[in-house]
C-alpha cells in the first residue's frame, strides 16, 4: 500500500501540551505519525513530523485548517506540506 506523506513543522514559544494537541488531532483524523523530531532551542519549541495520511478521514484542506486553529490557539507557527510538493521544490 502506497503512503501519502506530509511534512508538518511547528515552531513557537515552548509550553505544555503542544505535542499532545497535535498528535491527538492527527489521531482523530486517522493520520499515522511515521517520524517525529522535537527539541527546545533556548525557549522555543521546534518540531518536525513526517505523517502518513493515506487512511485519513479528512482532506488536506481540512487538516491544514485544523492545524492552523491549534496554531492560533497556542500561538505557534504550524506549516504542512505534501511530500510531492516538497520533492518538486527540491529537485536538482
Amino acid at each position: 500500500m502506497e503512503r501519502e506523506l506530509l511534512f508538518i513543522t511547528v515552531i513557537g514559544e515552548d509550553k505544555k501540551g503542544i505535542v499532545a494537541r497535535i498528535s491527538m488531532l492527527l489521531y482523530e483524523c486517522g493520520i499515522n505519525i511515521e517520524d517525529i523530531n522535537q527539541r527546545i532551542m533556548d525557549r522555543y519549541f521546534v518540531m518536525t513530523m513526517l505523517v502518513d495520511m493515506k487512511d485519513s478521514k479528512e482532506g488536506m484542506k481540512e487538516i491544514r485548517e485544523r492545524l492552523e486553529g491549534i496554531g492560533r490557539e497556542l500561538q505557534l507557527e504550524i506549516q504542512i506540506q505534501h511530500e510531492k510538493i516538497f520533492n518538486m521544490m527540491h529537485r536538482v
